[in-house]
């Protein structure tokens, strides 16, 4: 009889520890990750393809930090705008432009904002300027020269080329003349390092790629035709993890992101 007793009280007690162990496993689990089920907690960055170095960097810090997955779409600001109307998910978007916030703003789409850095639209020709061009936009107009622009209505870079040649009054004249329009800075890139233009307006940070350093050189274009457009990053009201996203924002204003960025050509 005492003998029963002894193996049943220590059969109780294994089963305790197995629960305990079991209970214990499983916070280990949750505390891995904050979403579902123990899940890593995911999200999406909605970025215009000039800022995709800068932006990748900071994401393998703060999925490192916050033991998370971000995955990171790219491409024209409108083109990224109209996805987030669409899809009306995500967590950040982040625009080559701040024009492209100002209606998310009003209707709630964006709940907050942080000022990163900046973009300035610079003449680029290719390396040691072979065609001896200067910064008179008027040339961009003239035929003895082959130029692609970027198109207004698909990226950020497109809508400030439009908006330079109408203040200077020459829009129409360069659109004519353009060999092709181009979706977003990336194509304006290549477009010269595959020598099938003389010279773009493209975004000045882009210079800074380590594939076009060896292929461009850059023009300023007169102060009175251009003015620095600022880097605004927005927290989308869709986002599921609001704490990570703003984390993410405050790191791209620290001394360390800022430092990021301007190794990119986005801060002075």
């Amino acid at each position: 009889m005492l003998r029963k007793r002894k193996n049943s009280l220590a059969l109780m007690a294994l089963m305790v520890i197995f629960v305990f162990l079991t209970v214990s496993c499983k916070d280990r689990e949750i505390e891995k990750g904050s979403g579902k089920d123990g899940q890593r907690p995911e999200l999406l960055i909605y970025c215009g393809i000039t800022m995709v170095s800068p932006v990748m960097e900071i994401i393998k810090i703060i999925e490192q930090e916050q033991k998370c997955t971000i995955k990171l779409t790219y491409g024209g600001s409108l083109h990224l705008k109209q996805s987030i109307a669409t899809n009306k998910q995500g967590d950040l978007y982040f625009p080559g432009n701040d024009s492209f916030l100002t209606s998310m703003l009003e209707d709630g789409t964006v709940v907050d904002t942080v000022e990163v850095g900046f973009n300035k639209a610079v003449i680029m020709v290719q390396k040691g300027n072979p065609k001896k061009i200067d910064s008179d936009l008027h040339r961009f107009a003239d035929p003895q020269y082959g130029i692609v622009i970027g198109a207004q209505k698909s990226g950020s870079i497109g809508r400030e080329t439009k908006r330079i040649f109408t203040k200077a009054g020459i829009y129409e004249q360069v659109l004519e003349n353009a060999l092709y329009l181009s979706t977003d800075s990336k194509g304006l890139s290549r477009a010269i390092r595959n020598r099938d233009a003389d010279m773009v307006i493209n975004w000045q940070a882009t210079a800074y790629f380590d594939k076009n350093r060896a292929f461009i050189d850059v023009i300023p274009i007169d102060e009175q035709y251009v003015d620095r457009r600022n880097l605004v990053l927005g927290l989308l009201n869709y986002s599921k993890h609001k704490e990570i996203a703003r984390r993410f924002m405050e790191y791209t204003v620290s001394p360390q992101g800022q430092e990021i960025f301007k190794r990119y050509g986005f801060v002075d």
